[in-house]
């Protein structure tokens, strides 16, 4: 029987360590950087003019509960054990990828504007991207480091005699969800608008922002079910997202479902 847990040591920290983190160096980069800095730096622009001021410290200290209230609210449930693991990981990528982009733009906005008078400074568009892509990478790394602290709990009864018995191979692997062509289909939807804006921007970075989204989302839509000598284990973005031990099934059955029509699409039930 697995213990039971109030807090995931993996999740408290990257859900709540690294927006901390996060928030703390911009406010750090802003004091280390404030000689070099003009009264009043550039916080909003208007195609390539720069047209909202305000002072570092300022900019600094809205950045940083910005960071610890979107990007931190976000993934700080993957600090909870006792909730859903898959619900936990998408949480924690999706408040990671908030973080990387917020961090990151607020210290390339103070970057580009060191020694520099703050009407002639530029947004740096490409940190954008490369926040959001570092983010989800963290994202996904502290993803694989969550683990299930659910309570195991051995079946009481010994399953129905009525159940079909027979020679089996195994492993039982199947893909369940959107089929190979609708989620090519469904990619093409998202993907296109990224290489549309992509050529409006002239640059890469939209699809920095575009491509995490559309693996996050597509990832929901498919599943892979393993059945083994060990138990029953549905798998998502190539990691467990539940599994059950031999010793705690007690049964099966075969239900024939509706995606749309009984739930309103795919996805974990």
């Amino acid at each position: 029987m697995t213990t039971r847990r109030v807090i995931d040591p993996a999740g408290a920290l990257f859900g709540l360590g690294l927006p901390l983190v996060a928030a703390a160096a911009t406010l750090l980069l802003t004091r280390v950087w404030d000689s070099r800095l003009p009264p009043r730096i550039a916080t909003h622009w208007s195609g390539s003019a720069p047209d909202g001021f305000t002072d570092p410290v300022s900019f600094s200290w809205t950045m940083a509960l910005v960071i610890l209230l979107i990007g931190g609210g976000c993934s700080a449930i993957a600090a909870l054990a006792p909730a859903m693991l898959l619900m936990r990981r998408y949480m924690l990528v999706l408040g990671l990828g908030v973080t990387g982009l917020l961090s990151t733009l607020g210290a390339t906005v103070l970057a580009s504007q060191l020694d520099t008078p703050a009407e002639q400074a530029r947004l740096p568009m490409w940190s954008i991207g490369a926040g959001v892509a570092l983010g989800v990478a963290a994202g996904v790394l502290g993803a694989s480091r969550l683990r299930d602290h659910r309570v195991r709990r051995p079946a009481t009864g010994r399953p129905d005699p009525a159940l079909p018995r027979g020679p089996v191979e195994l492993p039982i692997v199947e893909q369940v969800g959107t089929g190979t062509r609708t989620t090519v289909a469904l990619a093409a939807l998202v993907v296109a608008p990224a290489v549309v804006v992509c050529g409006a921007a002239r640059s890469w970075w939209p699809l920095a922002i575009f491509l995490p989204v559309a693996a996050l989302v597509l990832s929901l839509l498919r599943f892979r079910v393993v059945v083994d000598g060990a138990g029953v284990r549905v798998q998502n973005l190539g990691m467990t997202a539940v599994d059950y031990d031999l010793d705690e099934i007690v049964g099966a059955r075969v239900a024939h479902v509706r995606p749309f029509q009984d739930w309103g699409g795919w996805g974990l039930r």
